[in-house]
């Protein structure tokens, strides 16, 4: 067994643990890390996507924050038009790889194990070959497969699927027309989650008409308006005056549907079914265009969970719907990020990077770096990287965004941290407020409000969670 010292061992080379990564190697630069991934390649569940996933935030925070991430472009067309680009899967896969290629390898301060699993200890084990590593780590093993991402093509069905059902994750949609002979008669999509909507869209974009597809989607979810998240001075009022319709929101709710309300009556939620209240929200990311085309599916089928499919028929939590013969299912059911209770982030020998800012993963990890480089103590880092418990229903939504303000509220107390969030590529509005001028008078008042703002929201977010 080859036996090889590291100051880190790091776990997954997925975005999170490639951003804190990276970031750690700029702020320690004697620091060597060892990286260990079962894939083949770096970027985690992007190498499983479905061909036509995107980003659903603007390229231009996703990633690393020392390499750009697309070309900094306004989309022109399409359900995007009029906002920052979105990243197509195989750019993303294509970017983490030159991330691995171009910025990590060649420090010198990084080795790389792909097709390997960590076993514990410190011990490697290559999927190919069974040969043997042993890192003997100085400092911390980061384990930056917390949050356990599901895709469809890797996840386990939680339902049963009798012989002669054609079902297949969305991977395989476009290689239908190899087969035109054998082209479905009906679609019916399973899942209610950005995953559906993603496969809703493109097989309308792609030819099917309404008519030809169910959507069986337990719960109806909430949407960030991405009009609402675009950064740069153009987008000022839409982001940033979407921010402080937030946080007034956040402070005159007396209840979870009564914030979601007043969100949406701000602008800065969607929904797709307006004759009823979503009752689930994962900080997923729509546009308006989005939200019509998905407005155009009549057949949507609210029966619960699927609990077993068969040729003629599905049975769900709440009953049974006939099936026409060939449908063909398209299994939207991984739930993709866990949602499991948050651990303390820095624990002895071990770094859990978590979401500290929601809904951003990649500035999470980067920022958990820079506390790991740059701030002493267990306790002083844990207090500045409190975990967001991610929400599920609505009812969990004041309680991660009381979490995430009181992160902030921290932040802005330490100078060398907030210059840190400031210059970050990741961060995204930094930047779009420190441009304001001092002739822009219209936003400068709009800034002035954002501290009573926030205090009045961390308020009432308190009272509402009961805290």
């Amino acid at each position: 067994m080859e036996r090889i010292d590291s100051d880190y061992l790091l776990i997954g080379a997925g975005a999170m643990g490639l951003a804190f990564a990276d970031t750690l190697l700029t702020e320690l630069p004697e620091a060597t890390i060892t990286i260990v991934d079962r894939h083949g390649k770096p970027g985690g569940h992007w190498n499983d996507a479905y061909p036509f996933v995107s980003l659903h935030q603007p390229s231009s925070f996703y990633g690393v924050a020392s390499l750009p991430l697309g070309a900094g472009r306004i989309d022109t067309h399409g359900i995007n038009a009029g906002f920052h680009e979105l990243a197509s899967g195989p750019e993303v896969s294509g970017y983490f790889d030159a991330v691995m290629r171009r910025m990590l390898l060649p420090t010198g301060r990084v080795r790389y194990f792909p097709m390997s699993e960590h076993r514990g200890g410190g011990r490697i084990v290559s999927l190919i070959s069974g040969q043997e590593t042993q890192v003997d780590v100085a400092r911390k093993t980061i384990d930056s497969t917390f949050l356990a991402t599901s895709v469809p093509s890797t996840h386990t069905r939680k339902f049963a699927v009798a012989d002669g059902v054609r079902i297949m994750p969305p991977n395989g949609l476009p290689d239908l027309w190899r087969a035109p002979a054998d082209m479905p008669p009906r679609f019916t999509v399973l899942g209610a989650g950005k995953t559906a909507m993603d496969t809703l869209i493109w097989l309308l974009g792609a030819g099917a008409t309404p008519e030809m597809i169910s959507w069986t989607a337990p719960r109806a979810s909430w949407f960030f308006n991405r009009r609402c998240v675009q950064p740069g001075s153009a987008f000022f009022e839409e982001s940033i005056g979407g921010q402080l319709n937030m946080m007034q929101a956040l402070a005159t709710a007396t209840d979870a549907t009564d914030l979601f309300l007043r969100l949406e009556a701000c602008g800065f939620m969607l929904r797709i079914d307006r004759a009823s209240i979503p009752t689930m929200f994962h900080y997923a990311i729509a546009s308006e265009a989005e939200i019509a085309i998905l407005q155009r599916v009549g057949d949507v089928i609210r029966m619960g969970r699927v609990q077993s499919l068969a040729p003629d028929r599905m049975v769900l939590e709440h009953g049974e719907r006939a099936v026409m013969p060939g449908t063909l299912f398209i299994d939207c059911t991984a739930s993709a990020v866990e949602r499991r209770p948050p651990v303390p982030v820095f624990q002895p020998g071990l770094i859990v990077p978590q979401m500290i800012r929601v809904p951003q993963p990649a500035f999470s990890a980067a920022m958990i770096a820079w506390v790991e480089a740059n701030i002493e103590g267990e306790a002083a880092q844990n207090a500045l990287t409190m975990a967001v418990p991610l929400p599920d229903s609505i009812e969990d939504y004041p309680r991660a965004s009381l979490v995430n303000l009181f992160n902030q509220g921290l932040w802005g107390q330490n100078k060398a941290l907030s210059k840190w969030i400031h210059d970050c590529r990741l961060d995204g509005f930094g930047k779009t407020v420190s441009a304001v001028r001092p002739e822009e008078t219209a936003r400068l008042a709009m800034l002035q409000q954002f501290r009573p703002a926030a205090m009045a929201a961390m308020a009432n977010l308190q009272t509402m969670v009961g805290a």
